[in-house]
């Protein structure tokens, strides 16, 4: 018995080392997308909020 087999390891439903690795570089690869794409979003409403003129201070904004 190898010392990386999945019943020694307790993985369940016969998941392989393989497989756990490859299911959690998924989910990261995932996670990092998801951050870059909402840090991006974020970047670019700010950019276009400062682009925006100023407004005169004698008018409330609704």
């Amino acid at each position: 018995m190898s010392a990386f087999d999945s019943s020694a390891l307790g993985l369940p439903f016969g998941l392989g080392l393989n497989n756990l690795l490859a299911i959690l570089a998924a989910a990261l690869l995932v996670f990092v997308s998801g951050g870059v794409i909402y840090l991006s979003t974020v970047e670019w409403r700010d950019r276009r909020r400062r682009q925006q003129p100023v407004s005169s201070p004698g008018r409330s904004r609704r």
